[in-house]
């Protein structure tokens, strides 16, 4: 079989609207056999919406976690403040006469380090409320709301209980 012969088998005229070419002429395909069969529907399985369709070409992460890791090395924290002998003093008797106040449950705000869970550093954080509870044995002060704060993360104490004394 020549080429000729091999043209002529896959030779279809079709009407000038559907050749690419525009034109009145013969265009040949391959699949020029095919070009008039119906489009296959499966009676086994329901028709794909068009969402979900789109969906199966929509773009993918090809690093996961990539765009996280990004996140966090981006995410801000800073350093904790070591507080000099005079300031450690000052913060011992705010917490003393706090201590002797707690059954009134004043209200304070307290600055404390949070220690970040990922990375080297953290963020200063306020805490408003009245002292629960506070273990200087365990270095622990426990506010109202259940959150506790260790002694050595804090940085000041406010409020009327320890204002005015310094």
């Amino acid at each position: 079989m020549n080429h000729a012969d091999d043209m002529q088998k896959y030779t279809l005229r079709v009407p000038r609207n559907t050749c690419p070419s525009g034109a009145d002429v013969l265009c040949t395909s391959r699949y020029s056999d095919m070009m008039e069969l119906p489009h296959h529907t499966s009676s086994k399985r329901p028709r794909m919406a068009v969402a979900d369709r789109a969906a199966q070409f929509s773009p993918f992460a090809a690093l996961g976690g990539y765009d996280a890791a990004i996140q966090e090395t981006g995410r801000y924290t800073g350093e904790r403040i070591e507080l000099d002998e005079n300031s450690k003093a000052i913060l011992d008797e705010k917490l003393r006469l706090l201590m002797e106040r707690m059954p009134e449950r004043p209200e304070i705000t307290i600055t404390y380090f949070q220690p970040d869970d990922k990375k080297e550093g953290g963020m200063y954080v306020e805490v408003i409320g009245y002292v629960k509870k506070l273990d200087p044995y365990g270095k622990m002060v426990v506010m109202g709301d259940g959150t506790q704060i260790g002694i050595e993360e804090i940085l000041d104490i406010t409020g009327e209980v320890v204002r005015g004394s310094f």
